[in-house]
């Protein structure tokens, strides 16, 4: 007898016969309910929650110009407001990476300096943000290109990620002092 053979009654018979009850297979199909419409119910909450979001962020008169640049949408662009504001707290965009915790550091202990690493400091949701949007950003072309150009230096994915970051900071800061929308082309003369 081959394979070929079988006909699909043969194989859910089969399919049968090896069927067994176990204890608590009841209960586990009640607790699966109730974990689902847990789930559906987070799932309607952070819906309205979106909708309401996007409703604050739409009527924050800096919106529109956060928005325009590739990477940030509404999670991020609310994030970075709630964060930073209109960027007025900071003289230059230096100020506004060091706050973030994108510049490296140096490590002193007494009279021995271990050279510059990344930061241990800063606004953690802040960088968290930027990253993202950096990450998002990687489908723009100049984006993507200063990125590449960073790769070809030998550098890693995540260091190349924290250049591009860094970079992005300097063209967010004047985006928010100047409230200009995003132009494609400043990012490369920045």
């Amino acid at each position: 007898m081959t394979s070929n053979d079988f006909t699909s009654i043969d194989v859910f018979c089969a399919l049968d016969v090896g069927k067994s009850t176990h204890h608590g297979t009841a209960s586990a199909g009640d607790i699966i309910s109730c974990l689902a419409e847990s789930l559906a119910v987070l799932l309607r909450r952070r819906e309205i929650l979106e909708t309401r979001m996007t409703a604050l962020l739409e009527a924050h008169p800096l919106a529109k110009v956060l928005t325009s640049m590739p990477g940030v949408a509404v999670r991020t662009g609310a994030r970075i407001l709630a964060e930073v504001g209109d960027a007025g707290a900071f003289p230059t965009a230096a100020h506004l990476a060091s706050y973030a915790g994108l510049t490296p550091t140096t490590r002193r202990s007494g009279t021995s300096i271990r050279g510059e690493g990344p930061p241990r400091g800063g606004n953690k949701m802040l960088k968290r943000a930027l990253f993202l949007a950096s990450f998002a950003s990687l489908s723009s072309p100049e984006s993507r290109a200063y990125y590449d150009r960073k790769r070809a230096e030998k550098k890693g994915h995540n260091a190349a990620l924290i250049c591009l970051t860094r970079r992005r900071v300097d063209v967010l800061h004047a985006m928010l002092k100047h409230r200009t929308l995003y132009q494609p082309g400043r990012e490369q003369a920045a």
